[in-house]
């Protein structure tokens, strides 16, 4: 990434984050307030990306999924353990077990 569009990213987020509509004039007056040298294109081009888009939408991170995706397998975790209490070896061999498979959370180098 270039300190152009880097520069174009922050001006974005600053008009946005200060509820200004988002234009190439808006963010060329920033860069050149900033003394940021760039191509003329860039501004055009961020200002076209953001048209018509909620920005909030391109910021948030989605993570409800595997947050609903982990609590049962917690409590999938869980439930040997407590089978398990009267022999503690083979509570431990089992909680061990299950360490090692929940090392990779579910996500593999190529899928």
């Amino acid at each position: 990434m270039s300190n152009a569009e880097l520069a174009c990213t922050y001006a974005v987020l600053a008009l946005h984050d200060d509820g200004i509509a988002i234009t190439a004039d808006k963010i060329k007056s920033l860069l050149d307030a900033a003394g940021v040298k760039y191509d003329a294109f860039w501004p055009k081009m961020f200002a076209r990306f953001c048209e018509g888009r909620n920005i909030n939408d391109l910021l948030t991170v989605q993570a409800a999924p595997a947050a609903a995706a982990a609590a049962p397998a917690a409590a999938a975790a869980a439930a040997p353990a407590a089978a398990a209490g009267k022999d503690d070896k083979k509570g431990k061999k089992e909680e061990k077990k299950e360490e090692e498979e929940d090392g990779d959370m579910g996500f593999g180098l190529f899928d």
